[in-house]
């Protein structure tokens, strides 16, 4: 798997990694079990700072698309090319886009939307 990271992207560099590894596993280029780099080792072979690769690595555990066993490594979740095809972000988008245009359709202010969504956040 080689990953190419563009950092005049506008898109962030932990997005780009998560996307890679996303397209690498439906692509069929890594399997359930393959064994990924640490994050060190990841973060040393792109020139990235370790936060950025750990935060890729926490959002794709988070997704199901890799699992860390602890000190043996992080390898390929067994269910990783089912989860890779669903984007959670988008899912929240359009959940949150249905939500705000109800609201807008009771004549709700986006004023009053931003304060709600702030007081709901903050609970």
């Amino acid at each position: 798997m080689e990953i190419f990271i563009d950092i005049e992207d506008s898109t962030p560099l932990f997005a780009q990694l998560v996307e890679q590894i996303k397209q690498a596993v439906l692509q069929g280029n890594i399997s359930a079990g393959d064994a990924l780099p640490s994050i060190r080792q990841l973060a040393n072979d792109l020139e990235l700072n370790n936060k950025t690769v750990a935060k890729a690595y926490r959002l794709l555990e988070r997704d199901s698309v890799i699992q860390t066993k602890g000190y043996r490594g992080t390898f390929i979740h067994p269910d990783a090319r089912k989860n890779s095809s669903f984007d959670l972000n988008e899912w929240a988008r359009t959940t949150l886009g249905k939500t705000i245009n109800e609201l807008r359709s009771a004549d709700v202010t986006d004023s009053e939307i931003r304060i709600a969504f702030s007081n709901v956040m903050k609970s």
